[in-house]
C-alpha cells in the first residue's frame, strides 16, 4: 500500500486560463473530443487523451486530469498537506495553494504500512493487488466523473485493511471509471493515515496541539468529506447527495464516521460491506499504549521531536510490540479489525473512544443518533473465511470447529451447511463459517439501526460463486467489489467476466448507484425492501437476484447458541 506525490508539472498561465474556461463552460468529455478532432487537435481514434477541458478549479488551485473513454479522471488530488515530520499526529492541514495547473494524472502515495505478501499467488491473482508506493504526503483522493458540470450523486469509497494497511487503489476493483461511465455518478476514493501514524495518542508526549492525535486517521476522512462538500460541484457532483461506503475495515470506517459529530451534514447515505462496528479501545487504554511504546523506544516521555523524525518501520515495530505485551494472545473477532467482538476492548491501530472525536462504539453498542436520518445498506459475502491455502478434509474441518465451538455445535453446523449447500465441496463449505459469522454481525447492525425508527436499513448477501480455481473459492472476502463497482471485465481474473457475472454486476452496481441517488437501492424488476430484525429481508446477489427473509437463517443461528 502506498501513496503518491504530485507531479508538480504545470502549463503556462495562458493554457491554464483556456483550460479553466473550457471546464467552466461545462463541456462534456465527448464534446471536447469532437471539438479537438474538428481542429486537428487529437486523432479520431483516441480513447485516452489529455484535452484542455480536463481541468477543474478547486479552492486551492486548478487540477488537470485526463479523459478515457468519455470519463474525466483525476488521480492524486490533494485534500490535505504533507503529514510527515513536524505534522505527524497533528490534524490534517489544508493543502498549500498553487497557481499553475497541477497534473493529477497518477495515484498518490499510500500510508507507510506492511506490504502485501505477493507469494500468496492465488489471492494475488483473484484480487489483482498492487502496492503502489509509500510516503507520508498521502492525503490525496481520486475522482471519476462523466462531466465537470451537473449535479450527480457522489459515491465516496473508503478502502479496507482494518485501520492499519490498504489503499484507495490496492485492488483493481476500486477503479471508478465504470460507475461514472455507466451510472452517471461521481466516484471518489480516498487515502489517509493508518496504523501508528493515524491512531497514536501523542497528547501526553507533545501537549495540547496533539490532543486529537489518537484519531487523526478518522479526522483525515472528515477532512476529505469537507473537501468533497466544498469542491465536488466543480467536478459535476452534488454536495447534498454524498454516499460513503467501504468494505472490511472500510466498513468499520463508515460506521465510525456515522457516529462522529463532525460528520453530521457531510453524509447522506452509507453502505457497510463485510465489516462495521468494532470493540475499539478507551482513551485510557490508548494512553497506556503510548506510554509503553515510548518505553519500547527508550525515549523520554515528552520527546515528540524524536518520534516525528523516526523512520516508520522502527516506530511501527515498537508500537506493535507494546500492544502485544498489553493485550496478550487473543482470537480475532468477526469484525475484521483484530479486536474481539465481545469482552474488554484491546489496544491497537483503530479509533479510540476519546469522548470528543469518537463518542461511542458506533454500531457496536448503538446506532448513533447523529446519523439517525441517514439510510444504510449493510451486507456481506458467503465465503468470508476463504483462504486458499486451507483445504481441510471433513474430519479436519470437524476437528477445527470442535476446538472453537465444542463437538455438539461443530456437528450441528457441518450438518446444516451440507444440507443448505449440497453442491459445495467441504473446502468451500469450510470457508463459509466466517460468512455466517459476519451475517450475524450484519443482523446485529440492522437491529440497532431499525431500533431508531428513523431511516431504513437495507440488507444484502453476496453469494455468487466465482468459476476460477476450480470454483472452490466461492464468494471470498472482497469478491463483491468487482460487482458493485461494475468492474467484472477489469477484474476478470476473479470473475471470469462470464455473462453470468456481467448480469449480476449490472444489477448490483445499479443498486449502489440508485441508493446514492435516492436512498433506495431498488430498480425496475428488482424491488429491494428495507430489513427489520424479525423478517431479516435480504437481497441475495447471485445468478438469480432476489429478496428472501433471512436466507439460511437456521445455519447462522447455530453460531449464536
Amino acid at each position: 500500500m502506498a501513496e503518491r506525490g504530485q507531479s508538480g508539472l504545470s502549463l503556462n498561465r495562458r493554457s491554464a486560463l483556456l483550460a479553466s474556461l473550457a471546464a467552466g463552460a461545462g463541456l462534456s468529455a465527448a464534446s471536447e473530443l469532437r471539438a479537438a478532432r474538428s481542429t486537428g487537435g487529437s486523432p479520431a481514434s483516441g480513447t485516452c487523451l489529455t484535452p484542455r477541458s480536463a481541468v477543474a478549479r478547486t479552492q486551492y488551485g486548478p487540477v488537470r486530469g485526463y479523459v478515457e473513454e468519455g470519463v474525466y479522471i483525476f488521480k492524486g488530488v490533494p485534500y490535505g498537506d504533507d503529514t510527515g515530520g513536524p505534522n505527524r499526529w497533528l490534524p490534517a492541514k489544508p493543502p498549500k495553494p498553487w497557481t499553475d495547473e497541477l497534473h493529477t494524472l497518477a495515484y498518490g502515495a499510500n500510508c507507510p504500512q506492511t506490504l502485501h505478501n505477493f507469494r500468496a499467488a492465488d489471492h494475488t491473482f483473484l484480487q489483482q493487488w498492487t502496492d503502489g508506493f509509500l510516503g507520508e504526503d498521502m492525503l490525496k483522493l481520486n475522482i471519476w466523473t462523466p462531466s465537470l458540470s451537473g449535479h450527480r450523486p457522489v459515491m465516496v469509497y473508503f478502502h479496507g485493511g482494518g485501520f492499519s494497511f490498504g489503499s484507495s487503489y490496492e485492488l483493481a476493483s476500486h477503479d471508478g471509471a465504470q460507475m461514472a461511465r455507466n451510472h452517471d455518478v461521481v466516484q471518489v476514493s480516498v487515502n489517509h493515515r493508518l496504523n501508528i501514524l493515524g491512531f497514536f495518542d501523542a497528547a501526553a508526549i507533545g501537549g495540547a496541539p496533539y490532543e486529537d492525535s489518537v484519531n487523526v486517521g478518522m479526522t483525515d476522512l472528515i477532512a476529505s468529506l469537507r473537501w468533497v462538500q466544498e469542491n465536488i460541484a466543480r467536478f459535476g457532483g452534488d454536495p447534498d447527495k454524498v454516499m460513503i461506503y467501504g468494505q472490511s475495515g472500510g466498513g468499520s470506517k463508515v460506521t465510525t464516521l456515522l457516529g462522529m459529530p463532525s460528520g453530521h451534514g457531510l453524509i447522506h447515505r452509507a453502505a457497510i460491506q463485510s465489516g462495521g462496528g468494532g470493540n475499539i479501545p478507551s482513551a485510557e487504554q490508548s494512553r497506556e499504549l503510548a506510554r509503553q511504546t515510548m518505553k519500547e523506544l527508550g525515549l523520554r516521555p515528552n520527546d515528540i521531536g524524536a518520534l516525528q523524525q523516526m523512520e516508520w518501520p522502527k516506530l511501527f515495530a515498537a508500537g506493535t510490540a507494546a500492544a502485544t505485551k498489553i493485550n496478550g494472545p487473543a482470537a480475532r473477532g468477526p469484525s475484521g479489525l483484530g479486536f474481539p467482538a465481545s469482552g474488554p476492548p484491546r489496544v491497537g491501530w483503530a479509533p479510540t473512544v476519546d469522548g470528543k472525536i469518537v463518542t461511542l462504539r458506533s454500531y457496536q453498542d448503538a446506532a448513533p443518533d447523529v446519523s439517525r436520518n441517514v439510510p444504510v445498506l449493510i451486507g456481506s459475502v458467503s465465503e468470508e473465511g476463504m483462504s486458499y491455502s486451507q483445504n481441510p478434509s471433513e474430519a479436519e474441518w470437524r476437528q477445527n470447529l470442535t476446538k472453537s465451538f465444542g463437538a455438539e455445535k461443530a456437528d450441528a453446523l457441518i450438518a446444516a451447511m451440507k444440507r443448505a449447500h449440497p453442491e459445495k465441496s467441504i473446502r468451500t463449505l469450510s470457508y463459509g463459517v466466517g460468512g455466517y459469522g459476519q451475517r450475524n454481525n450484519v443482523q446485529r447492525m440492522v437491529r440497532l439501526k431499525h431500533g431508531q425508527g428513523a431511516a431504513p436499513a437495507y440488507q444484502y448477501w453476496f453469494t455468487w460463486q466465482s468459476p476460477q480455481l476450480d470454483g472452490q473459492c466461492g464468494a471470498w472476502h472482497t469478491a463483491e467489489l468487482a460487482f458493485c463497482f461494475d468492474n467484472v471485465r477489469l477484474c476478470a481474473q476473479g470473475t471470469g467476466n462470464t455473462p453470468q457475472a456481467q448480469a449480476v454486476a449490472r444489477k448490483m452496481s445499479t443498486a449502489w448507484a440508485n441508493f446514492a441517488r435516492t436512498g433506495n437501492p431498488s430498480q425496475p424488476g428488482l424491488t429491494w425492501t428495507a430489513s427489520d430484525p424479525q423478517r431479516c429481508q435480504t437481497m441475495i446477489f447471485d445468478d438469480r437476484c432476489r429478496i428472501e427473509d433471512d436466507p439460511n437463517g437456521a445455519v447462522r443461528r447455530i453460531l449464536l447458541t
